[in-house]
């Protein structure tokens, strides 16, 4: 068992290359993946535990809020958790502090990928591409150090009643998008996105990806295209994709990334 666990949520790169920094600062640190049900939740040998992931919809991504009531920490472990987002934080920190009782937590707006709603490039504050980055650097740096010393925050996490009850609607508005995912002659049949797609939510037909209803909206199949061939209608074939520049496909689809 590594001396620390961090339960990472990522769909475009973003929030891995997080927890692979903060890992970096830490050492001895296993990187568990939220993708899908995760390959371990005994955690109850680790002197750290963090969480890292995005907000979606108000709130946490996908089975996430399960998967967390899933895990098992040591009474006496340190608890940390940091959130990336684009324009507001939500509730997802609230919720996690509710189920593990956070010692810290942090947060830092990156670029959207939720390309169907936005371009990436409307963050709060807006940023280029490699300011962006930068900044994440900076925060992973800042976030290990403080972990490292088992820093507490003062506060808890702010509650927002209000991105609850988004969070809460943003499944049945994924869901009506489910039917908007489509490849269009760009496809070369590749299979990049059944690999990628954490659901098994994709299967290739004709030599043509089929897209099914089991789908959390991580949006990994249209950021990680090569061709950039998959789309959520035509409104994402006029947007930019920004997958993180130092987190590949084959690196999302890891179950545990170990860092020393």
């Amino acid at each position: 068992m590594s001396e620390n666990i961090i339960y990472c949520y990522s769909g475009s790169g973003h929030c891995l290359n997080m927890a692979k920094s903060i890992a970096q600062v830490l050492g001895d640190t296993d990187i568990v993946m939220m993708r899908s049900y995760p390959a371990k939740t005994d955690a109850t040998e680790a002197k750290r535990v963090g969480f890292v992931f995005p907000c979606y919809g108000g709130g946490l991504p996908g089975d996430v809020e399960d998967y967390v009531k899933a895990i098992k920490i040591a009474p006496g472990a340190y608890k940390f958790a940091v959130e990336q987002f684009a324009g507001y934080m939500g509730c997802g920190l609230h919720k996690i502090d509710e189920i593990v009782g956070l010692d810290y937590w942090n947060t830092i707006s990156n670029h959207s990928t939720c390309i169907w709603l936005m371009p990436h490039r409307l963050t709060i504050p807006p940023t280029s591409k490699k300011t962006a980055q930068e900044r994440i650097d900076r925060k992973a740096l800042e976030v290990g150090g403080a972990v490292r010393a088992m820093k507490r925050s003062e506060k808890k996490p702010p509650k927002n009643a209000v991105f609850a009850l988004e969070s809460k609607g943003f499944s049945g508005i994924n869901a009506k998008n489910i039917k908007n995912f489509k490849a269009n002659d760009k496809c070369i049949g590749c299979g990049s996105c059944v690999k990628i797609c954490p659901r098994n939510n994709i299967q290739l037909v004709g030599g043509k990806p089929s897209f099914g209803k089991n789908c959390i909206g991580c949006l990994s199949c249209v950021q990680y295209c090569p061709k950039q061939a998959i789309n959520v209608g035509k409104i994402t074939e006029k947007r930019e994709r920004f997958p993180n520049p130092t987190v590949s496909a084959a690196d999302l689809t890891q179950k545990i990334i170990h860092i020393d």
